[in-house]
């Protein structure tokens, strides 16, 4: 008897009995819908956060010297403070660093308490002057309003272009973002032309993210570079998962670029932004072992109940049993067509829970206004699930079957 014929007797089989299937399948249907429906939600939920984390810049990380409370001694010696970051050196990483697409911004810090002018009206002395180069809102967390980034050409000519904050549009252009485009405003005594306006990014740290000013890398080193000055180095990778191969990519160049010997410690420090995001992967991995642990008690629950069906079944078959043993039918092949008949019917549920499972992702990807991922990998996860709570449910009976006398079976009433 080949796999056809064993996959058609299951089916009349269940037809036979539909209503102790059924139970059955809706069981076994249950169990997968928590298995694939949950996994499905939480891979849903992460791919959205995760997105989310990723333009707050929770797959960067930033390169600065090491500061006097990191260092102390080791092993008898003294570890050093680092020296800034100089201009050539912050431009020979972002030359040097070639980590697949990986992107690199320098910026530096020219005035924590600037004043803004334009038209007679001023800003109150804070607002935070930074001079950045094309590619630092690609790696940050701000985001355009309206209006356009810094082009190649005025990063690298130093032009008399700003980019505002939202509270900056607030205090001089009576919070209307397009009136300030293309406006002149002055900073200290130097005028620039506004070319964008940034989103609100509210406060962090008790610090408002809303009340800053950026200008051109080179504008901001003519006019506010000195000797000591620092520019900070910013790197986001494309896939947060590749951030430790990445880290350590920067820490060869980084030493390359400030000439450290074999034997000196790094003079400075890598801070990574995905804390959150590691911290989210974790408690998700253990909801995971939770939804499938959840899953296999349903399942074991399916799987007694699958097991009494069949064995309720073989006892009323044992006539048709012997039948098929007196036609020629050898002990495999009683005990392959009842461990089939398990199979088919907890891959019937298993199909039913894994379209219930999907359903149940799509709602959470509506609420969460998130992506819908295919779960391919739960899916089969769950077909191989049901196979094995199907031989495992059907060996038993299958095996009692497969052992019984044919004299005797033909002689049951």
């Amino acid at each position: 008897m080949n796999v056809m014929e064993n996959i058609k007797v299951a089916l009349r089989s269940i037809r036979a009995n539909l209503l102790r299937a059924s139970l059955t399948l809706l069981i076994i249907a249950v169990g997968i819908t928590c298995l694939v429906g949950i996994l499905t939600a939480i891979d849903t939920v992460l791919f959205s956060m995760s997105d989310s984390f990723n333009r707050m810049g929770a797959n960067s990380f930033y390169i600065y010297p090491k500061r006097d409370n990191m260092g102390g001694r080791q092993d008898g010696k003294e570890s050093k403070r680092g020296a800034p970051i100089n201009f050539r050196q912050a431009m020979d990483f972002k030359e040097s660093y070639d980590y697949g697409g990986a992107k690199v911004s320098i910026n530096t810090f020219c005035q924590w308490n600037s004043t803004i002018k334009y038209n007679g009206e001023k800003t109150n002395p804070n607002v935070r002057l930074i001079g950045i180069d094309e590619n630092y809102f690609d790696v940050s967390a701000f985001e355009m309003d309206v209006g356009r980034n810094f082009s190649r050409n005025e990063i690298e000519t130093g032009a008399h272009k700003i980019i505002i904050a939202s509270e900056i549009v607030k205090m001089l252009f009576d919070d209307k973002s397009e009136k300030a485009l293309n406006q002149i405003i002055s900073v200290g005594n130097t005028r620039y032309k506004v070319v964008g306006v940034l989103k609100s990014k509210g406060s962090s740290m008790s610090q408002s993210n809303d009340r800053r000013v950026f200008i051109p890398l080179l504008n901001a080193k003519r006019y506010y570079g000195y000797a000591n000055r620092n520019y900070s180095i910013m790197t986001a990778v494309q896939n947060p998962n590749e951030i430790e191969d990445a880290v350590s990519n920067a820490t060869g160049v980084m030493r390359n670029v400030r000439n450290l010997r074999a034997t000196e410690e790094n003079d400075f420090s890598i801070r990574k932004s995905d804390g959150i995001l590691e911290t989210l992967k974790e408690i998700t991995t253990e909801l995971r072992l939770a939804t499938i642990a959840i899953a296999l008690m349903t399942l074991l629950g399916a799987a007694i109940g699958l097991m009494n069906i069949m064995l309720v079944s073989v006892t009323e078959r044992t006539r048709e049993i012997g039948v098929r043993k007196a036609l020629g039918a050898t002990r495999f092949n009683i005990l392959f067509q009842f461990i089939m008949e398990a199979i088919v019917i907890t891959i019937m549920g298993g199909i039913v829970g894994i379209f219930l499972g999907i359903i149940i992702g799509l709602i959470v990807a509506g609420l969460i206004d998130g992506k819908f991922i295919i779960p391919f990998n739960w899916m089969a996860l769950g077909i191989v699930v049901c196979i094995i709570v199907g031989v495992l449910s059907g060996l038993y009976p299958a095996l009692k079957a497969s052992r019984l006398d044919p004299i005797d079976a033909l002689r049951y009433e």
